[in-house]
């Protein structure tokens, strides 16, 4: 055999009684790649033209011309998943590497909007009966069954496939151990390359050179992944489901500043509240391989608090307790479960993030109640968008911090309340400079109090970006970011944008799927827009900003720069049409005033902003 070249399966001789004659077909062993798209019915439900044309797009531009160049063929495909064959494993393989690593850049490329469509792909080495139309037998069941138990974006190999392939691999498979697959008696042993592992999807990317580095990038590939469901509140009143569901966040921001665990952000999970659900499909779904789930129940002072881990591949329990409580011995509750998980993950953590204190509590469980209202309160005004909302949270947050006036997550979230208002045109506190130096003095505050709290260095450095104190806000998201390598902040990528690195923006937005894959709206679409606005891919901007004011009419920001985008490509009664509804839900905005909040660090981004904004006719003074 010539070096380098790979062995094929070969079909062996094939018998007459399982030919033509009799319309069986031809039996032969084959890899059999089976591809599956994630929550296709959720897709389809939400807007199913996109949809439809996005998967058009992947099998005409990725899978297809992929399976050409491995020498596989696309045997069919169904509404939501397609079948391919190959002669090698290793076309197989390097066939389902490929089309993972290309299959969101594609999108991105056509679209410039966050990759909605994600894939499983499983692959299997199999007998099977081909005839001129169509595969079928155990090689093709396996696979279909195998591809339930793959993480978005990654591929699972069957153990018949992975013996063959495991030489060129390299670290990046897991193993799975023993699967139990529907309608099999037996158990198949399968290997799991996740989407951590994604710079090496592409067969042509060549691995680093650096033994240190390749041992870090392994590490990080194998982070177990954790999900943290919405606890149920079993307390028999609806006015507790804010305890519940601070629980939750609490016990997510616990685990995420693990850096060995991948932790699922909260907004993604939140998606399953009040719904019946399987374990497997939402760990499927959310890329988790491990899920915490539980319960709460409240009565006057006294808490009962239920939790338990599941392996989200196999449905095995791993742990269970339950915890009868005072109510401000809750901290400590919170605490244990969070340490019990890390225990039990503990080949993933090391002894001094173990070791490391975690979340600091309030003084009083007073503080913490009004906290956790408050901040339900601002998470409402997200969609609400109304004063009224705004000065109910402010109000929660404030009393926060008048009984523990040493809050540190109180006074970080009351900025956001002030430098909401500073940029929301609700009253008189929009654009006044006293309403911001008052956002800046709590985030100073929240920092000072606690030094590694992320969400109090993100607001600081929110804060300092309207001041245009570019560089010092990028320092403190940076540093958000290395106290918690979990740690979301989609203001991130707006900082990016204004300090002049749209492309990275784009990039940050994409790369919080990992954690965050049900990531909202606003970040996916609008910043995301604006983004494409400042590379000058107007047509991109334009799809994303009208997917987003379709769906929420009364938010200004997006308006305005669509009015923007539509100017630029010369689409002025369009333009106008939007310049409209800006002035519709601020009847007071203008250029000038906007100039303020346009806090780009290059003066070039600041005009080439007001150039669209001015083409599409909106008023200057």
């Amino acid at each position: 055999m010539p070096s380098g070249e790979r062995p094929k399966i070969s079909p062996g001789p094939v018998r007459p009684s399982e030919t033509g004659s009799e319309g069986l077909g031809e039996r032969r062993l084959a890899a059999i790649a089976f591809v599956d798209i994630v929550g296709y019915t959720i897709l389809m439900a939400e807007d199913e033209a996109r949809t439809h044309r996005r998967w058009m797009r992947i099998l005409g531009e990725v899978i297809s011309p992929a399976a050409e160049k491995f020498r596989g063929t696309v045997v069919k495909s169904t509404g939501d998943g397609v079948l391919v064959e190959f002669p090698s494993a290793h076309d197989a393989v390097d066939w389902a590497r490929q089309v993972q690593g290309q299959v969101i850049t594609k999108q991105v490329e056509h679209e410039n909007e966050s990759a909605t469509i994600t894939l499983r792909v499983a692959v299997h080495l199999g007998d099977v009966i081909a005839t001129e139309f169509d595969v079928f037998g155990d090689g093709v069941n396996v696979a279909a069954r195998l591809q339930q138990y793959c993480v978005p974006g990654g591929v699972i190999l069957s153990e018949a496939i992975y013996d063959l392939v495991r030489g060129t691999i390299g670290p990046d498979a897991r193993d799975l151990g023993f699967l139990e697959l529907r309608n099999f008696k037996k158990p198949i042993r399968a290997y799991s390359l996740d989407p951590e592992a994604s710079d090496s999807f592409d067969p042509g990317v060549n691995d680093s050179h650096d033994p240190e580095e390749n041992e870090r990038e392994g590490s990080r590939h194998r982070r177990p992944s954790v999900a943290v469901l919405p606890f149920t509140n079993l307390s028999g009143d609806p006015q507790q489901e804010y305890f519940s569901d601070g629980m939750t966040e609490d016990l997510t921001t616990e685990l995420s500043r693990f850096s060995e665990l991948l932790v699922i952000a909260r907004n993604s999970t939140f998606q399953y509240k009040g719904k019946a659900i399987d374990i497997r499909q939402v760990g499927r779904e959310l890329g988790a391989r491990y899920v915490l789930e539980g319960s709460v129940r409240r009565s006057g002072d006294r808490v009962r608090i239920a939790a338990q881990l599941i392996d989200a591949v196999t449905g095995t329990h791993l742990w269970a307790e339950r915890y009868d409580r005072e109510v401000h011995d809750i901290f400590a509750v919170q605490d244990e479960v969070a340490r019990r998980i890390v225990a039990l993950l503990a080949a993933h953590v090391n002894h001094a993030e173990g070791e490391r204190v975690l979340l600091k509590p309030p003084a009083t469980w007073e503080a913490y109640e009004c906290y956790l209202r408050g901040a339900e309160a601002l998470a409402l005004h997200q969609n609400r968008r109304t004063k009224a909302s705004l000065y109910e949270a402010r109000r929660l947050l404030e009393q926060s911090l008048t009984i523990d006036p040493d809050y540190a997550r109180a006074a970080a979230v009351l900025s956001w309340t002030y430098l909401n208002a500073y940029l929301e045109p609700f009253d008189d506190d929009h654009l006044n400079p006293a309403v911001l130096d008052r956002a800046l003095e709590l985030a100073e505050t929240a920092v000072h109090l606690d030094t590694r709290l992320p969400e109090a260095r993100a607001q600081l450095g929110y804060v300092l970006l309207f001041k245009r104190q570019h560089d010092a806000a990028m320092a403190e998201f940076e540093r958000a970011i290395a106290f918690n390598p979990n740690f979301i902040d989609y203001r991130y990528a707006r900082a990016l944008l204004f300090v002049g690195e749209p492309a990275k923006a784009i990039e940050v937005l994409e790369a919080n799927m990992r954690v965050d894959p049900f990531q909202p709206l606003m970040y996916s679409t609008s910043w995301m827009g604006q983004a494409n606005y400042m590379l000058k891919r107007y047509g991109d901007a334009v799809r994303l900003l009208r997917e987003f004011t379709s769906r929420r009419p009364n938010i200004q920001l997006p308006h305005l720069w669509l009015a923007a985008a539509y100017a630029q490509l010369g689409q002025l009664e369009e333009a106008r049409k939007e310049a409209a509804e800006v002035l519709r839900i601020n009847p007071g905005f203008t250029i000038e005033g906007w100039k303020r909040l346009a806090v780009f660090k290059d003066p070039k981004d600041v005009d080439h902003n007001i150039d669209g904004l001015r083409k599409a006719g909106l008023p200057e003074t």
